[in-house]
Protein backbone atom coordinates (compact mmCIF):
# COMPACT_ATOMS: atom_id res chain seq x y z
CA UNK A 1 0.00 0.00 0.00
CA UNK A 2 1.37 3.40 -1.02
CA UNK A 3 0.59 5.96 1.66
CA UNK A 4 0.24 9.66 0.79
CA UNK A 5 -1.67 10.54 3.97
CA UNK A 6 -0.29 13.79 5.45
CA UNK A 7 0.19 12.39 8.93
CA UNK A 8 0.55 10.02 10.55
CA UNK A 9 2.33 9.22 7.35
CA UNK A 10 4.82 6.84 5.82
CA UNK A 11 7.86 6.07 7.96
CA UNK A 12 11.36 5.62 6.61
CA UNK A 13 11.86 1.96 5.59
CA UNK A 14 15.00 1.79 7.75
CA UNK A 15 12.77 2.18 10.83
CA UNK A 16 12.05 -1.56 10.64
CA UNK A 17 15.74 -2.34 11.18
CA UNK A 18 16.12 0.37 13.83
CA UNK A 19 13.29 -1.19 15.87
CA UNK A 20 15.19 -4.47 16.00
CA UNK A 21 18.43 -2.65 16.80
CA UNK A 22 16.77 -0.80 19.68
CA UNK A 23 15.63 -4.12 21.15
CA UNK A 24 18.95 -5.88 20.60
CA UNK A 25 20.93 -2.99 22.11
CA UNK A 26 18.73 -2.94 25.20
CA UNK A 27 17.60 0.65 24.53
CA UNK A 28 13.96 -0.15 25.30
CA UNK A 29 14.65 -0.64 28.98
CA UNK A 30 17.37 1.89 29.81
CA UNK A 31 16.70 4.27 32.75
CA UNK A 32 15.98 7.80 31.60
CA UNK A 33 18.34 9.24 34.22
CA UNK A 34 21.21 6.94 33.27
CA UNK A 35 24.41 7.55 31.29
CA UNK A 36 23.30 5.77 28.10
CA UNK A 37 20.17 7.88 27.89
CA UNK A 38 22.03 11.13 28.54
CA UNK A 39 24.62 10.29 25.87
CA UNK A 40 21.88 9.44 23.37
CA UNK A 41 20.16 12.75 24.09
CA UNK A 42 23.40 14.70 23.75
CA UNK A 43 24.04 13.06 20.37
CA UNK A 44 20.44 13.63 19.26
CA UNK A 45 20.46 17.34 20.10
CA UNK A 46 23.72 17.74 18.18
CA UNK A 47 22.25 15.93 15.16
CA UNK A 48 19.14 18.12 15.18
CA UNK A 49 21.28 21.26 15.21
CA UNK A 50 23.47 20.00 12.37
CA UNK A 51 20.89 18.38 10.11
CA UNK A 52 18.08 20.97 10.56
CA UNK A 53 20.37 24.01 10.86
CA UNK A 54 19.06 25.01 14.29
CA UNK A 55 21.09 27.91 15.79
CA UNK A 56 23.57 26.95 18.49
CA UNK A 57 21.99 29.27 21.06
CA UNK A 58 18.45 27.91 20.58
CA UNK A 59 17.21 25.30 23.05
CA UNK A 60 15.72 21.94 22.01
CA UNK A 61 13.13 20.03 24.05
CA UNK A 62 11.07 16.88 23.55
CA UNK A 63 7.36 16.58 24.30
CA UNK A 64 4.63 14.00 23.75
CA UNK A 65 3.19 15.84 20.73
CA UNK A 66 2.84 19.20 19.01
CA UNK A 67 -0.51 19.55 20.79
CA UNK A 68 1.28 19.44 24.14
CA UNK A 69 3.38 22.36 22.92
CA UNK A 70 0.17 24.43 22.63
CA UNK A 71 -0.40 23.77 26.32
CA UNK A 72 3.19 24.55 27.35
CA UNK A 73 3.13 27.90 25.53
CA UNK A 74 -0.17 28.93 27.10
CA UNK A 75 0.83 27.92 30.62
CA UNK A 76 4.47 29.02 30.67
CA UNK A 77 4.62 32.04 28.34
CA UNK A 78 1.15 33.62 28.26
CA UNK A 79 0.23 35.46 31.47
CA UNK A 80 -2.22 37.67 29.56
CA UNK A 81 -3.19 36.64 26.04
CA UNK A 82 -2.00 35.31 22.71
CA UNK A 83 -2.92 36.38 19.17
CA UNK A 84 -3.59 33.56 16.71
CA UNK A 85 -3.31 34.12 12.96
CA UNK A 86 -4.96 31.31 11.01
CA UNK A 87 -6.57 30.37 7.72
CA UNK A 88 -7.40 26.74 8.42
CA UNK A 89 -8.54 24.11 10.89
CA UNK A 90 -5.29 23.46 12.76
CA UNK A 91 -4.46 27.12 13.34
CA UNK A 92 -8.01 27.63 14.59
CA UNK A 93 -7.75 24.60 16.89
CA UNK A 94 -4.62 26.08 18.45
CA UNK A 95 -6.53 29.32 19.03
CA UNK A 96 -9.51 27.55 20.59
CA UNK A 97 -7.28 25.54 22.91
CA UNK A 98 -5.29 28.60 24.02
CA UNK A 99 -8.54 30.45 24.69
CA UNK A 100 -9.65 27.74 27.11
CA UNK A 101 -6.50 28.30 29.17
CA UNK A 102 -6.20 32.06 28.59
CA UNK A 103 -9.72 33.41 27.90
CA UNK A 104 -8.46 36.82 26.69
CA UNK A 105 -6.60 35.24 23.78
CA UNK A 106 -7.91 36.40 20.41
CA UNK A 107 -7.75 35.33 16.78
CA UNK A 108 -7.44 36.90 13.34
CA UNK A 109 -8.50 34.76 10.39
CA UNK A 110 -7.18 35.41 6.89
CA UNK A 111 -8.22 34.04 3.52
CA UNK A 112 -7.13 30.82 1.88
CA UNK A 113 -5.51 32.66 -1.04
CA UNK A 114 -4.12 35.55 1.03
CA UNK A 115 -0.56 36.34 2.02
CA UNK A 116 -0.63 37.20 5.72
CA UNK A 117 -0.71 41.01 5.98
CA UNK A 118 1.80 41.58 8.78
CA UNK A 119 1.85 45.41 8.98
CA UNK A 120 -1.92 45.76 9.46
CA UNK A 121 -2.55 43.19 12.17
CA UNK A 122 -4.55 44.35 15.22
CA UNK A 123 -2.02 43.44 17.91
CA UNK A 124 -3.15 44.51 21.39
CA UNK A 125 -0.61 46.03 23.78
CA UNK A 126 -0.54 43.21 26.36
CA UNK A 127 -0.17 40.41 23.82
CA UNK A 128 2.43 37.91 25.04
CA UNK A 129 2.56 35.62 22.03
CA UNK A 130 1.82 35.84 18.29
CA UNK A 131 0.98 32.37 16.98
CA UNK A 132 1.29 31.26 13.34
CA UNK A 133 0.81 27.90 11.64
CA UNK A 134 3.62 27.72 9.10
CA UNK A 135 2.09 24.91 7.02
CA UNK A 136 -1.68 24.58 7.39
CA UNK A 137 -2.14 20.85 6.88
CA UNK A 138 -5.91 21.11 6.48
CA UNK A 139 -5.77 23.09 3.23
CA UNK A 140 -2.23 22.96 1.85
CA UNK A 141 -1.15 26.56 2.45
CA UNK A 142 1.96 27.97 4.08
CA UNK A 143 3.35 31.16 5.60
CA UNK A 144 6.72 32.14 4.10
CA UNK A 145 9.94 32.90 5.96
CA UNK A 146 9.72 36.44 4.55
CA UNK A 147 6.30 36.93 6.18
CA UNK A 148 7.69 35.69 9.49
CA UNK A 149 10.51 38.23 9.17
CA UNK A 150 7.95 41.01 8.67
CA UNK A 151 6.07 39.89 11.78
CA UNK A 152 9.32 39.78 13.73
CA UNK A 153 10.29 43.29 12.65
CA UNK A 154 6.83 44.79 13.12
CA UNK A 155 6.10 43.45 16.62
CA UNK A 156 9.19 43.48 18.80
CA UNK A 157 7.86 42.56 22.24
CA UNK A 158 5.54 39.54 21.79
CA UNK A 159 7.22 36.21 21.27
CA UNK A 160 6.61 34.74 17.82
CA UNK A 161 5.53 31.07 17.97
CA UNK A 162 5.31 28.84 14.90
CA UNK A 163 3.54 25.50 14.51
CA UNK A 164 5.78 23.72 11.99
CA UNK A 165 4.23 20.27 12.37
CA UNK A 166 4.01 19.60 8.63
CA UNK A 167 7.25 21.32 7.62
CA UNK A 168 9.99 20.77 10.22
CA UNK A 169 12.54 18.27 8.80
CA UNK A 170 11.09 18.85 5.32
CA UNK A 171 11.46 22.56 4.61
CA UNK A 172 14.60 24.60 5.25
CA UNK A 173 13.14 26.67 8.08
CA UNK A 174 14.95 29.83 9.16
CA UNK A 175 14.76 29.32 12.90
CA UNK A 176 16.04 32.83 13.68
CA UNK A 177 12.80 34.17 12.15
CA UNK A 178 10.82 33.20 15.26
CA UNK A 179 11.25 32.57 18.98
CA UNK A 180 9.45 29.24 19.18
CA UNK A 181 9.08 26.37 16.72
CA UNK A 182 7.44 23.02 17.32
CA UNK A 183 6.43 19.90 15.43
CA UNK A 184 5.55 16.26 15.92
CA UNK A 185 7.53 13.45 14.35
CA UNK A 186 4.87 11.58 12.34
CA UNK A 187 5.17 13.80 9.27
CA UNK A 188 8.42 15.08 7.74
CA UNK A 189 10.56 13.28 10.33
CA UNK A 190 9.26 9.97 8.92
CA UNK A 191 8.66 8.34 12.31
CA UNK A 192 5.74 6.78 14.21
CA UNK A 193 3.56 9.24 16.12
CA UNK A 194 4.07 9.83 19.82
CA UNK A 195 6.67 12.59 20.21
CA UNK A 196 7.06 16.33 19.66
CA UNK A 197 10.08 18.59 19.17
CA UNK A 198 10.09 22.10 20.67
CA UNK A 199 12.76 24.67 19.72
CA UNK A 200 13.09 27.92 21.72
CA UNK A 201 15.19 31.06 21.37
CA UNK A 202 17.25 32.48 24.25
CA UNK A 203 14.64 35.24 24.60
CA UNK A 204 11.94 32.63 25.11
CA UNK A 205 13.83 30.98 27.96
CA UNK A 206 14.51 34.37 29.57
CA UNK A 207 10.78 35.16 29.38
CA UNK A 208 9.89 31.77 30.88
CA UNK A 209 12.34 32.28 33.75
CA UNK A 210 10.90 35.72 34.44
CA UNK A 211 7.34 34.35 34.59
CA UNK A 212 8.59 31.30 36.53
CA UNK A 213 5.54 29.09 36.00
CA UNK A 214 6.20 25.95 38.07
CA UNK A 215 2.66 24.63 38.43
CA UNK A 216 2.90 21.91 35.77
CA UNK A 217 5.09 18.90 35.09
CA UNK A 218 5.77 20.33 31.62
CA UNK A 219 6.40 23.93 32.66
CA UNK A 220 9.05 25.36 30.36
CA UNK A 221 11.39 26.27 33.23
CA UNK A 222 11.33 22.61 34.34
CA UNK A 223 11.99 21.42 30.79
CA UNK A 224 14.92 23.82 30.56
CA UNK A 225 16.42 22.83 33.91
CA UNK A 226 16.27 19.14 33.06
CA UNK A 227 17.65 19.58 29.53
CA UNK A 228 20.73 21.31 30.91
CA UNK A 229 21.65 17.72 31.86
CA UNK A 230 20.07 16.20 28.71
CA UNK A 231 17.12 14.81 30.65
CA UNK A 232 13.34 15.21 30.55
CA UNK A 233 10.74 16.10 33.17
CA UNK A 234 8.85 12.84 32.60
CA UNK A 235 9.66 9.31 31.44
CA UNK A 236 9.94 9.98 27.71
CA UNK A 237 9.31 7.96 24.56
CA UNK A 238 12.80 6.44 24.57
CA UNK A 239 12.08 4.35 21.47
CA UNK A 240 11.11 7.36 19.37
CA UNK A 241 14.11 9.33 20.64
CA UNK A 242 16.33 6.43 19.55
CA UNK A 243 14.58 6.17 16.17
CA UNK A 244 14.93 9.92 15.62
CA UNK A 245 18.65 9.71 16.31
CA UNK A 246 19.13 6.78 13.92
CA UNK A 247 17.07 8.39 11.15
CA UNK A 248 18.91 11.73 11.43
CA UNK A 249 22.27 9.98 11.20
CA UNK A 250 21.34 8.80 7.70
CA UNK A 251 19.52 11.88 6.41
CA UNK A 252 21.17 14.60 4.29
CA UNK A 253 21.32 18.21 5.45
CA UNK A 254 18.00 20.04 5.43
CA UNK A 255 19.00 22.32 2.54
CA UNK A 256 19.33 19.24 0.33
CA UNK A 257 16.02 17.77 1.51
CA UNK A 258 14.35 21.13 0.90
CA UNK A 259 15.73 21.34 -2.64
CA UNK A 260 14.46 17.84 -3.41
CA UNK A 261 10.97 18.46 -1.97
CA UNK A 262 10.73 21.86 -3.70
CA UNK A 263 11.43 20.32 -7.10
CA UNK A 264 9.01 17.47 -6.44
CA UNK A 265 6.30 19.88 -5.26
CA UNK A 266 6.73 22.00 -8.40
CA UNK A 267 6.40 18.88 -10.56
CA UNK A 268 3.27 17.76 -8.70
CA UNK A 269 1.61 21.17 -8.86
CA UNK A 270 2.35 21.41 -12.59
CA UNK A 271 0.97 17.90 -13.12
CA UNK A 272 -2.32 18.67 -11.37
CA UNK A 273 -2.68 22.09 -13.03
CA UNK A 274 -2.66 20.39 -16.44
CA UNK A 275 -5.50 17.99 -15.59
CA UNK A 276 -8.98 19.10 -16.64
CA UNK A 277 -10.81 16.80 -14.23
CA UNK A 278 -8.89 17.88 -11.13
CA UNK A 279 -8.40 21.26 -9.53
CA UNK A 280 -5.96 22.47 -6.91
CA UNK A 281 -7.69 23.87 -3.83
CA UNK A 282 -5.14 26.70 -3.52
CA UNK A 283 -4.92 28.81 -6.67
CA UNK A 284 -2.30 31.32 -5.47
CA UNK A 285 1.18 29.79 -6.02
CA UNK A 286 2.64 32.20 -3.45
CA UNK A 287 0.84 30.50 -0.56
CA UNK A 288 0.87 26.88 -1.73
CA UNK A 289 2.53 24.55 0.76
CA UNK A 290 5.73 22.67 0.05
CA UNK A 291 4.76 19.51 1.90
CA UNK A 292 0.95 19.13 1.57
CA UNK A 293 -1.13 19.41 -1.61
CA UNK A 294 -4.93 19.68 -1.55
CA UNK A 295 -6.99 18.62 -4.60
CA UNK A 296 -10.65 19.65 -4.76
CA UNK A 297 -13.76 18.48 -6.54
CA UNK A 298 -17.43 17.60 -5.97
CA UNK A 299 -17.98 15.53 -2.82
CA UNK A 300 -19.00 12.34 -4.65
CA UNK A 301 -16.12 12.63 -7.11
CA UNK A 302 -13.59 12.98 -4.26
CA UNK A 303 -15.04 9.97 -2.44
CA UNK A 304 -14.90 7.89 -5.64
CA UNK A 305 -11.31 8.98 -6.40
CA UNK A 306 -10.18 7.85 -2.94
CA UNK A 307 -12.08 4.55 -3.27
CA UNK A 308 -10.64 3.85 -6.71
CA UNK A 309 -7.11 4.68 -5.53
CA UNK A 310 -7.51 2.28 -2.59
CA UNK A 311 -8.35 -0.56 -4.99
CA UNK A 312 -4.97 0.12 -6.64
CA UNK A 313 -3.11 0.04 -3.31
CA UNK A 314 -2.88 3.84 -3.01
CA UNK A 315 -3.99 5.74 0.11
CA UNK A 316 -4.93 9.37 -0.55
CA UNK A 317 -5.32 11.65 2.45
CA UNK A 318 -8.84 12.63 3.47
CA UNK A 319 -9.82 16.27 3.43
CA UNK A 320 -9.99 18.09 6.76
CA UNK A 321 -12.14 20.70 8.47
CA UNK A 322 -14.32 22.75 6.08
CA UNK A 323 -12.72 20.88 3.15
CA UNK A 324 -13.27 17.38 4.61
CA UNK A 325 -15.57 16.11 1.85
CA UNK A 326 -14.56 18.23 -1.14
CA UNK A 327 -10.79 17.58 -1.12
CA UNK A 328 -8.20 14.89 -0.82
CA UNK A 329 -4.65 15.62 0.29
CA UNK A 330 -1.24 14.38 -0.81
CA UNK A 331 1.81 14.47 1.44
CA UNK A 332 5.13 15.53 -0.08
CA UNK A 333 7.23 14.17 2.78
CA UNK A 334 10.88 13.07 2.64
CA UNK A 335 10.18 9.44 3.62
CA UNK A 336 8.04 8.87 0.50
CA UNK A 337 10.33 7.90 -2.41
CA UNK A 338 10.09 9.48 -5.86
CA UNK A 339 9.09 6.15 -7.41
CA UNK A 340 5.84 6.14 -5.45
CA UNK A 341 4.87 9.54 -6.85
CA UNK A 342 5.44 8.11 -10.32
CA UNK A 343 2.95 5.33 -9.48
CA UNK A 344 0.50 7.96 -8.21
CA UNK A 345 0.82 10.03 -11.37
CA UNK A 346 0.41 6.92 -13.48
CA UNK A 347 -2.80 6.02 -11.66
CA UNK A 348 -4.22 9.53 -12.02
CA UNK A 349 -3.22 9.81 -15.69
CA UNK A 350 -4.92 6.48 -16.42
CA UNK A 351 -8.22 7.45 -14.82
CA UNK A 352 -8.42 11.25 -15.13
CA UNK A 353 -7.49 13.61 -17.94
Amino acid sequence: MLNFYPGPSQVYPEVRDYLTMAYDEGMLSIPHRGERFVQMMRDLVGLLRTKLNIPQDYYIFFTSSATECWEILAQSLTPNKSLHLYNGAFGEKWYQYAKRLRPDSYGQAFGLEDVLDAPNLPVEDDTDLICVTQTETSNGTQVSMNTLLKLQNQFKDPLLAVDATSSMAGGNLKFIRADIWFASVQKCFGLPSGMGVLVCSPRTIQRAKGLNDRKHYNSLVFLHEKMLNYQTTFTPNVLNLYLLKKVLEQRPLIKNIDQHLTQRAQDLYTFFEELREMQLLVENPEVRALTVLAIKGPDRWVAEAKRLAATQGITLGNGYGPWAKCTFRIANFPAVPDAEYEVLRGFISAHYH
